[in-house]
């Protein structure tokens, strides 16, 4: 029998807060050797405050964290210490000869995922080029470098998808996941958390709860959490009512005799908890959009000497639900910024239907004046709003069902976290019912209770809607169809979506000509036969009926995994027909894939 892991950090009974604030209450966990550990919470809960105790950056206010010695630990936070006067050769290669470190397999590698290999392709003079100048993003994927060639035995990382395009984070999913040694990780890539951790811990209302496996695993888990926590409050609001039914009958003296029963029907209604928080955003009524809503037509677009486009046409219609993907700098938020209007081309044209009403989330939206409180913040945009149910709100009212509850609904901006803040943002912008939406990179600090009730807006939002992002959860959660942005400066439709795009990619890197210009990196044919497009047409409408079906078969299958969530044997047997229809989809979607193929030849 194999000996336990060993843990490399213990927290035992504590607690950490911040002025008034009780951040952490009496938390006892260990980090134990091997283990890939996701951290999951709202907003302000305590994760990043988790992390930096672990790191030792933190001292907790009470209790004790201990570290095994001789561990090395090291950790990259949300911004980086990278000292910009430095090159990246400085930062990486140190001292080392260039034929010492490109033969080395393991740093090739890494420069491979994250710079763009050894010639360090992504920057202009390659490891010479000084990060002073540096974005934020390339100064993000220098600092993850560092971090995996220093290969310490822990890692510790904050949020490390954050500024990656789809293929950076697929590269490093893939490089941790083979990685021995042990990681913490905070994320709201859910995506990213399945294909990465072993475990995922929840923090929580001063608590951490522990649950084996990656995001799904934990969902299932939490679901069941819930459902007990449901069943003990509908006994307790049984007693409540039993209690209150019992001082209403009867004279009014009875009310000051049988004090105990006063005061436990006093204590169970102080006890009584808020509604549940949850992020709850509303569904905007919208306008109509007649047949014509956005062409972009021959477009082009250049800086200087560098074409983002070459005519590049593009048409979304009423109703479209599209992500728009490529590598960093390809010019996504460029061509986002042309639909919206804040950007000319070069050459070309893009038109607006008449009856467009068009919001733009970008990346760096508009800053909130900091003097004012979140209700403020939402009156100044308008003061009453109506659902698509027709209820008229308030912005009190809005602000209690978008999170911002009792006081936290008079916070200043300025005290608002980053997360809020974007939060916010989306909320003002959505209150002037638009009918089209622009989203760059809105999962971009948002945690993951807001980014499942965004999602369950846009589930029911009747627009058009443009996502840009990393996240390939949020990306297949929410949109029907995925193009790219091609090297060529041309704008692709992939039928496979984000997977599709990432073999590509990896194609194309192993200098695969077909992979950089075509849609799957076969040889090139000629277009099929009428026949044989028709016998294509009706497969794919064959298949994708199937596809409806297993989906089916797949949400019943959750729904009882989450009902068995106790039970073990059952869930087993479940867990092997999930693992089943999974291989099934697999089957049809790679089927699908290759008809789309034949229709787009």
């Amino acid at each position: 029998m194999a000996a336990p892991a060993r843990n490399l950090v213990n927290l035992k009974d504590v607690h950490k807060g911040y002025g008034s604030r009780s951040v952490l209450r009496g938390v006892t966990l260990g980090v134990a050797e091997g283990e890939r550990i996701g951290i999951v919470g709202r907003n302000g809960d305590g994760k990043s405050t988790l992390l930096q105790l672990i790191a030792g950056v933190e001292e907790p206010d009470e209790g004790q964290v201990t570290r095994t010695g001789g561990v090395t630990l090291d950790m990259v936070g949300q911004g980086d210490e990278l000292d910009p006067a430095k090159t990246i050769r400085a930062e990486l290669v140190g001292g080392r000869a260039d034929h010492e470190w490109a033969g080395d397999a393991r740093f090739r590698s890494v420069l491979d995922g994250l710079l763009g290999g050894v010639a360090i392709s992504r920057f202009p003079q390659g490891l010479d080029t000084l990060i002073g100048p540096l974005s934020g993003g390339e100064r993000r994927r220098i600092a993850l470098a560092k971090l995996l060639l220093d290969s310490p035995d822990l890692l510790l990382l904050d949020e490390p998808t954050n500024h990656l395009d789809v293929e950076g984070v697929d590269w490093l999913a893939r490089h941790l996941a083979a990685r021995r040694g042990t990681m913490v990780v905070i994320t709201h890539d859910r995506w990213f958390l399945d294909a990465v951790c072993t475990a995922t811990w929840e923090v929580a209302d001063g608590s951490v709860h522990q649950y084996e496996g990656g995001y799904a695993a934990y969902v299932l888990a939490r679901a069941e959490r819930d459902r007990q926590a449901a069943a003990r409050e509908d006994r307790r609001a049984q007693l409540v009512r039993k209690e209150l039914a019992w001082l209403r009958r009867g004279p009014p003296a009875r009310t000051s005799k049988p004090k105990f029963r006063i005061e436990a029907a006093n204590a169970l209604i102080a006890d009584e908890p808020p509604a549940r928080d949850g992020v709850e955003l509303l569904r905007f009524a919208s306008a109509r959009l007649g047949d014509k809503v956005l062409d972009a037509e021959e477009v082009s677009l250049a800086y200087g000497d560098k074409h983002l486009l070459r005519g590049a046409t593009w048409r979304l219609g009423p109703g479209d639900r599209v992500a728009l993907v490529g590598v960093n700098g390809s010019g996504k938020t460029s061509l986002v910024k042309l639909l919206s209007g804040e950007l000319q081309p070069t050459s070309g044209r893009v038109t607006r239907g008449a009856t467009v009403r068009l919001a733009h989330l970008s990346q760096d939206s508009a800053e909130i004046p900091g003097h004012l409180r979140v209700i403020e913040a939402l009156e100044e945009v308008r003061g009453r709003t109506t659902t698509s149910d027709g209820q008229d709100l308030t912005a009190g009212m809005l602000a209690e069902r978008f999170g911002f509850r009792g006081e936290k609904g008079r916070t200043l901006v300025r005290d608002l976290s980053g997360g809020e803040r974007r939060r916010l943002q989306l909320m003002r912008l959505l209150m002037t019912e638009p009918n089209v939406l622009l989203l760059d990179e809105p999962t971009n600090d948002l945690d993951i209770d807001t980014l499942t009730a965004l999602e369950d807006l846009l589930d029911g939002w009747p627009g058009t809607l443009v996502v840009v992002s990393h996240d390939r959860y949020f990306v297949e959660r929410v949109c029907d169809n995925v193009y790219a942005l091609a090297t060529n400066g041309h704008v692709r439709h992939l039928p496979g979506g984000i997977d599709q795009y990432v073999e590509q990619r990896r194609l194309a890197a192993e200098g695969s000509p077909a992979a950089a210009t075509g849609t799957s990196g076969k040889p090139a044919r000629s277009a099929p036969p009428g026949a044989v497009v028709k016998a294509a047409r009706k497969e794919v409408a064959r298949l994708e009926r199937a596809l409806e079906k297993l989906q089916a078969r797949e949400s019943a299958l959750h729904a009882d995994m989450a009902a068995a969530a106790t039970e073990h044997e059952r869930l087993r047997a479940l867990q092997g027909d999930l693992t089943a229809l999974l291989a099934e989809r697999e089957e049809l979607e790679a089927a699908w894939i290759e008809q789309a193929e034949l229709l787009e030849g």
